[in-house]
């Protein structure tokens, strides 16, 4: 997709007018969720028949972690578009019980399907980071009727030696620098969404985690995309959804690393429009 042409002075382009609109939407606000007081915003479409888009965020993330991506694909696409924090991330409710290994599948099959219920949405595209993109694979392939599409940015189908190092890494960072008071600005309780990560990540019981066999189950055509230079993952993880899944584009980013939509924001952004016209159509 090319950028649009800049308008004469004084006029606007319907670029423009589309994103001014996603910039004017309300501040995120809350829904109740299988008993749980979720964070959420919600971005109106601007056009009409387009497929709503839902954010899910990455293991430490949260509606504002997101900064300006849902904005931005909002305007690039026209959609209805709905971030929201899953439980115990950014102000939404924690979950009661500890987290286990099987925390993704508990979010992809039961929490997500509650969600989309809850918020009105019908054949949505997902769009995951991370776990978040984990968490899209694993709801696509228990509810195959329910996804238009899928967009996974740098998802994770199994446990590798790159990530663990790059998990302990953050541990060390955690522990030797204030990102703890940074990370406090974005969730109620940083400590505990740091811990629930790093810890469930490392632990013995999770190095056999894996969820390729959930991927020929998907019906769904897939856009995978991952940073070339991304540092807690190989590329094997986006090979293993196009050689098992049945309609898989892969899309690999130079001078990219774990977070495609924070460094190549232009290319990620103008891949999922058109990934969004071909679903669209």
């Amino acid at each position: 997709m090319s950028t649009p042409a800049r308008p004469p002075a004084g006029e606007k382009s319907s670029a423009d007018d589309a994103l001014a609109q996603a910039q004017a939407v309300p501040s995120a606000s809350h829904v109740t969720v299988r008993g749980l007081r979720l964070e959420v915003l919600d971005i109106p479409a601007s056009r009409p028949g387009r497929p709503p888009l839902v954010l899910l965020h990455e293991g430490l993330g949260c509606i504002a972690l997101w900064r300006d991506f849902p904005q931005r694909l909002a305007a690039a696409t026209g959609c209805r578009v709905l971030v929201w924090s899953r439980p115990g991330y950014g102000d939404s409710d924690p979950w009661p019980d500890a987290r286990t290994p099987r925390y993704m599948h508990r979010e992809g099959q039961e929490m997500l399907p509650a969600f989309l219920a809850a918020t009105g949405v019908d054949r949505p595209i997902l769009i995951g980071h991370s776990d978040g993109g984990s968490i899209a694979l694993i709801h696509a392939a228990a509810h195959p009727q329910t996804p238009l599409g899928l967009v996974v940015m740098a998802p994770h189908e199994f446990v590798e030696p790159e990530t663990l190092a790059g998990i302990r890494r953050a541990r060390q960072a955690w522990q030797t620098t204030d990102w703890p008071q940074r990370l406090a600005r974005y969730h109620r309780d940083a400590a505990q969404v740091f811990a629930d990560w790093n810890d469930t990540w490392l632990s013995a019981a999770f190095r056999n985690w894996n969820i390729e066999d959930c991927l020929p189950a998907i019906r769904c055509p897939i856009l995978a995309i991952q940073g070339a230079d991304d540092e807690y993952a190989t590329l094997r993880q986006i090979d293993v959804i196009a050689e098992k899944s049945a309609d898989c584009q892969r899309l690999v980013l130079p001078d990219c690393g774990h977070s495609p939509h924070r460094d190549q924001a232009t290319k990620v952004v103008e891949a999922i429009a058109g990934f969004v016209d071909r679903l669209a159509r």
